[in-house]
């Protein structure tokens, strides 16, 4: 697959420029170019519901990632690329359409937002540093809960998945830049001592959720396009590993994933702002996808939120237009592995 270029962030770390690339970063072409296998299936419709950023004139980009639901019903979302003093996670009222600041930093380039099960504060993957950074529910008290090498090498954390214990795993784009399959899916327990690697050797890991009934693992390939499934036992051991879904996304890669309580997939695109949902056994069942009006100046639909309980899906969506929230109505309600990551 010819590799597209990727785009330098500047200003994100006091050590000089940086580039991000694990959570598709890489610059695609123009959403009217990047066309994705459109599949068996349905096309949804998604629609605007605000512009939450714009273009930063320091890293040059914008990038929406991680929407997740708190526990009163706002929804949170990561801006990767926002430089220091700028919000870099951001709470919406998505009746008001207003967004105001929920923390910033002057050092995390965070990828990826998910609320833990266990002690239920609010956890973010850094991808340029390999850390992962909690904070209190209301954004306060920011704490580094894991940081360090996972068997001699640091992490590149894209996203990230609880399980009921509140232990956390984690999809490690380490080896996107170099172009070489050195990405892991890497588990740690929940008081952050412990760093397990379940799975190695992988192309740019990105998206990583759980099934409907925590049997197992979805995790994306960024530069492979293709989703693979990871069995666990009850103690978060693999039990076996295979390739589930091939993503035909044509100049779109596989970006985030989420699970409904159905069990099916929601792939996000980047090179395209769309996502491409299926079934448990990989039939394609719809393409979600932005108007054609207003695609112009998008090129990606990183992550989604559904409604807990209920079937309102909120897709982040990025371009040199900015940042976008757009909603569509979702085939099943909302769980966990549909909210954050």
């Amino acid at each position: 697959m010819r590799r597209l270029p990727i785009r330098p962030l500047a200003g994100l770390a006091a050590a000089g420029l940086l580039a991000l690339t694990g959570c598709g970063t890489q610059r695609g072409g123009s959403a009217a170019e990047a066309e994705a296998g459109a599949g068996a299936g349905r096309t949804i419709r998604a629609q605007k519901v605000m512009q939450v950023t714009t273009v930063h004139e320091t890293t040059g980009m914008t990038l929406l990632e991680g929407p997740v639901f708190d526990r009163d019903g706002s929804l949170l979302v990561v801006d990767v690329t926002a430089p220091a003093g700028e919000p870099k996670v951001l709470r919406l009222d998505v009746g008001k359409k207003t967004s105001r600041a929920v923390h910033t930093d002057d050092r995390g380039a965070y990828t990826s937002a998910q609320f833990s099960p266990y002690d239920g504060r609010l956890y973010l993957t850094d991808f340029s540093h390999g850390d992962i950074v909690s904070l209190a529910p209301d954004g306060g008290d920011p704490r580094t809960f894991f940081s360090g090498e996972v068997d001699g090498a640091r992490m590149h954390p894209d996203d990230l998945a609880f399980d009921r214990r509140g232990n956390l795993y984690v999809s490690d784009s380490r080896g996107l830049s170099e172009g070489e399959a050195k990405g892991r899916v890497v588990r740690i327990d929940r008081a952050g001592k412990s760093a397990t690697v379940l799975a190695d050797g992988l192309a740019a890991p990105n998206g990583i959720s759980f099934d409907a009934g925590y049997r197992g693992l979805w995790f994306s390939e960024l530069t492979r396009n293709r989703i693979s499934y990871l069995r666990l036992d009850g103690e978060g051991r693999v039990v076996s590993r295979h390739t589930a879904v091939r993503v035909d996304g044509g100049l779109a890669q596989t970006d985030s994933i989420a699970v409904d309580a159905d069990g099916n997939l929601y792939q996000g695109l980047h090179g395209r702002p769309a996502m491409a949902v299926y079934d448990r056994y990989g039939e394609r069942l719809a393409t979600v996808e932005v108007p054609a009006r207003a695609a112009e100046g998008l090129e990606s639909a990183t992550n989604v939120a559904i409604t807990p309980g209920g079937t309102r899906a909120y897709m982040t969506v990025s371009g040199p237009a900015g940042g976008y929230l757009y909603a569509f109505d979702a085939p099943a309600k909302g769980v966990r592995q549909s909210n954050g990551g």
